[in-house]
């Protein structure tokens, strides 16, 4: 049973940085495709960034180009988004997703949440203007 366990939300003021992690555990990690997506309330979930299982492609939503950065180390089964210039449109729940890694993993396939197949409970980012 595949299980997704992100940490390292919290509250932080605009400009600052915040580092997200996602354990996963219950399966072959290097099997897998890794993201980041996010849901501010009221709005549905979004496509933040992308890894691909080697970390040789990566993808992001264009407002976080620049400012956030995903990676992984597959020794630990962990993926990261290191996230800097912080704003308070940035304030949302932050979800770890994975998906096999044996199907496309073009933008338009990385970055469509309906193409994952496990999910972890979220962790709240919060930036205060």
């Amino acid at each position: 049973q595949v299980q997704l366990v992100e940490s390292g939300g919290g509250l932080v003021q605009a400009g600052g940085s915040l580092r997200l992690s996602c354990a996963a555990s219950g399966g072959t990690f290097e099997h897998y495709n890794m993201a980041w997506f996010n849901q501010a309330p009221g709005k549905e979930r979004e496509f933040v960034a992308a890894i691909s299982w080697d970390g040789s492609t990566l993808y992001y939503e264009d407002s976080v180009k620049g400012r956030f950065t995903i990676s992984r180390d597959n020794a630990k089964n962990m993926v990261y988004l290191q996230m800097n210039s912080l704003k308070p449109e940035d304030t949302a729940v932050y979800y770890c997703a994975q998906r096999s890694r044996y199907v496309s993993f073009r933008y338009q396939h990385a970055s469509n949440l309906g193409s994952y197949d496990y999910w972890g409970q979220g962790t709240q980012v919060t930036v205060s203007s």
